[in-house]
């Protein structure tokens, strides 16, 4: 007699393991956001007109993510980031002071919410899983996607890699489209344009991104 078909992951393991991202913070996070964009741009001298111009994001929309109207997407911080000299550590999740941390999952800090640059509607939350080491080039988040119509692509330096948890997610990259199942992965170079998005509803994945 044939053995029936088991899952390549065992998904309730997973749902232990990462549980919610809560939610609950999230304004308070996302004004942090804002505060050391602004606070990052003043220290280095530049006008919102001269980020805009190295950046290629409009005035208004950098207003916009630093009066906290909207939250940048990683893809966003990452450019940010590097036109205003600074490590992605000090935007995501400040800068550490720690050699190595081990995060219980009742440690964890709590999430940030991120938008499109064109509506307001949330795109996903992520949760940083290292944020206390210092000098680091990697961010390990976990990420709460949401399922959207509105896929704005995102091209940056770095590379990133992605482990799905759970639900289902749909990756958009150069010109190909992924459907991604729990214990699926991809890796790939952040300045090919992608994006990602739960296919229905809500979907978690570990993310890795590497800022070069």
């Amino acid at each position: 007699m044939t053995a029936p078909d088991k899952p390549p992951i065992n998904v309730d393991y997973f749902q232990d393991l990462t549980g919610e991202i809560d939610s609950s913070e999230d304004d308070a996070c996302r004004e942090q956001i804002g505060d050391r964009i602004k606070r990052l741009r003043e220290e280095k001298g530049l006008s919102l007109t001269e980020l805009s111009q190295l950046t290629g994001f409009d005035e208004q929309t950098l207003k916009a993510i630093e009066s906290n109207t909207i939250s940048p997407q990683l893809g966003t911080i990452i450019k940010l980031s590097k036109a205003l000299d600074s490590a992605l550590q000090r935007l995501i999740s400040s800068e550490g002071e720690k050699l190595y941390t081990v995060t219980r999952r009742k440690e964890r800090k709590a999430s940030s919410r991120s938008s499109s640059l064109r509506s307001p509607r949330p795109a996903y939350a992520y949760m940083s899983l290292a944020p206390e080491v210092k000098g680091r080039h990697m961010e390990a988040l976990m990420v709460r996607l949401e399922a959207s119509a509105d896929e704005e692509r995102s091209v940056h330096g770095g590379e990133e890699f992605i482990f799905v948890l759970e639900g289902t997610v749909v990756l958009n990259i150069g010109e190909d489209r992924f459907v991604l199942e729990p214990g699926d992965s991809a890796y790939y170079l952040s300045t090919t344009a992608h994006v990602l998005t739960a296919e229905h509803g809500p979907a978690t994945i570990l993310a890795v991104i590497y800022s070069s």
